[in-house]
């Protein structure tokens, strides 16, 4: 027995069909049952108006729980990914491009200055970081060319400084 798969498309369509007390109670239901679409739906009540605050109270959010982070590098690399999860979540929430970049550059950096220097031969650590590199680059590189232009000036610094405080990366590889 399998039940028919419906689309976006055909939910879409019937939408309109609900009344206002049908629509609230089946997005209520929808908020009852799992974790992340009560935290979107969250967001999009309350936050999605404001975006800039909303990244500000990420981006201060990381910066604590960067500070959190243990010194064994098997721990520190666990709480890294732990943070990238929470942070992607967000970032799929928002659904901007300049939102995702900002987020990932702030991550890059609180790597770049919390992130113990004797941690560099644990290859997974060095991995974290290059993933996001390679991640804000992509990103980048599908912007409007004058947002492409200042993103890409901050990035090139930023990983500037990464290479000066972290020794196995070299900058050539990264640079825009």
């Amino acid at each position: 027995m399998s039940m028919k798969q419906y689309g976006v498309q055909d939910i879409k369509k019937e939408l309109p069909h609900l009344d206002h007390a049908q629509l609230m109670e089946l997005c209520l239901r929808l908020v009852r049952y799992k974790k992340e679409n009560k935290e979107l739906t969250a967001y999009l009540l309350f936050d999605a108006d404001n975006e800039q605050a909303f990244i500000e109270g990420l981006i201060a959010e990381n910066g604590f729980m960067f500070s959190q982070l243990p010194y064994n590098n098997y721990q520190l690399a666990k709480g890294l990914r732990k943070i990238l999860r929470i942070l992607n979540k967000y970032i799929k929430f928002t659904g901007s491009k300049q939102a995702e970049i900002e987020l990932l550059m702030n991550f890059c950096r609180n790597y770049i200055q919390y992130v113990d220097k004797r941690a560099s031969s644990y290859k997974p650590l060095r991995l974290i970081l290059i993933r996001q590199l390679d991640k804000i680059k992509k990103v980048i590189e599908k912007l409007h060319e004058d947002l492409q232009f200042d993103y890409s000036q901050d990035y090139n610094v930023m990983v500037g400084e990464a290479e000066e405080k972290l020794k196995w990366l070299n900058m050539n590889d990264y640079l825009l």
